[in-house]
């Protein structure tokens, strides 16, 4: 099957020409399209979805997961981490004890766990009575209790750095966030083997000319993968251009989707919390920011608009989410690659989506 477009995003290049998917894999690419003009890019990865479409995936059974990923499908994500914020032990449990491992939507990479380990000075919508100090044993019993891929927390907590060393052991990549940490005990973190940082400049210690703090450093080192929430709201727009300079080719976007992603102003939940859309910011009661209504091709969209390249700007929401996790083979379209494709318009509209060359959108 050939996709009937005029080019497609390879490994950060663009190559004039068609795709073929066989299999359930792209077979080709670089074909002969005399008909094409859309673009076949990698389908979106999403580090960061609390929910979706009216579902606060905190609660949701399977039914809610189907939901979420019909949605998402639409806005060309193909694979996402279902993000958890802070919580009461016995409520990440019986969350974690609930997430799919398999999904015939997009796919289901784990889970991220952002909390409980958090800075109580940079807890922004998370609960402060289910805030937790490092504790081995409650991270155990969480790893234990379903597939945990990504942890944010608060590296200059006392005793952080037990958990990085447990999450490494356990293979689960790490990330600072909801962090009040000096550039000295962020650059310790990063050392030690943290990549990444958790929307970077939101719920952490504020940049200063002599005090970086965690921002800083992340945006400084070459081996720190950042993360932001592209959408107007979260970062002003000549902060956004500064971290575009700044980190070109290693910032990921994220949505950080509530559960009012997707639909229009009114009350929504996210985990067990009330929240208010309005003029599609989402905030808790005391005016904090709950997440987000962005969608991860509004945010290629907002990312080129600053002038990021279509390379960079897909990318942004490809390969570099995937490197977070080291999944080679996922956010890339390459010959033998599982086809998890999304067709873009010349004005950045889905038009196509594939999973393992199945079509699920076609707009």
């Amino acid at each position: 099957m050939k996709l009937g477009v005029e080019a497609a995003l390879v490994d950060g290049r663009l190559v004039r020409g068609d795709v073929e998917i066989a299999d359930g894999r792209v077979a080709a690419y670089g074909l002969s399209s005399p008909n094409g003009r859309a673009v076949a890019a990698p389908g979106f990865v999403d580090l960061q979805v609390n929910g979706f479409a009216g579902v606060d995936l905190l609660d949701a059974d399977a039914d809610g997961y189907r939901r979420v990923g019909e949605a998402l499908l639409e806005t060309g994500v193909t694979a996402y981490l279902p993000t958890f914020i802070t919580a009461p032990e016995d409520q990440l449990l019986a969350a974690l004890r609930e997430a799919p491992t398999g999904s015939d939507g997009p796919r289901i990479l784990g889970v991220h766990l952002e909390g409980p380990f958090l800075s109580p000075r940079r807890l922004g919508i998370h609960p402060a009575a289910a805030r937790r100090d490092p504790d081995v044993d409650l991270l155990e019993r969480l790893l234990s209790a379903g597939p945990v891929r990504l942890v944010t927390l608060a590296p200059e907590l006392p005793g952080a750095d037990l958990l990085i060393d447990s999450l490494l052991r356990h293979e689960v990549a790490i990330s600072c966030g909801h962090s009040d940490a000096t550039a000295e005990e962020a650059n310790k973190a990063f050392d030690s083997g943290v990549r990444t940082v958790t929307h970077l400049f939101n719920a952490m210690r504020p940049f200063r000319h002599r005090d970086p703090g965690i921002a800083g450093v992340a945006l400084a080192r070459d081996d720190v993968i950042v993360q932001i929430i592209l959408d107007g709201v979260h970062l002003a727009v000549e902060t956004a251009s500064v971290v575009l300079r700044a980190a070109g080719g290693r910032l990921a976007l994220v949505t950080d989707a509530m559960a009012g992603a997707g639909l229009t102003d009114g009350t929504y939940r996210l985990g067990g919390l009330e929240i208010e859309i309005q003029d599609g910011v989402a905030r808790g009661s005391t005016g904090a920011l709950a997440g987000s209504t962005l969608t991860m091709i509004e945010a290629v969209r907002n990312l080129h608009a600053l002038g990021a390249s279509l390379e960079e700007a897909v990318g942004a929401a490809t390969e570099v989410p995937a490197r977070v996790l080291r999944l080679p083979s996922a956010g890339r379209l390459g010959v033998g690659l599982p086809a998890d494709v999304v067709v873009l318009s010349d004005d950045l509209e889905v038009e196509r989506v594939l999973v393992e060359g199945q079509d699920r959108v076609a707009l």
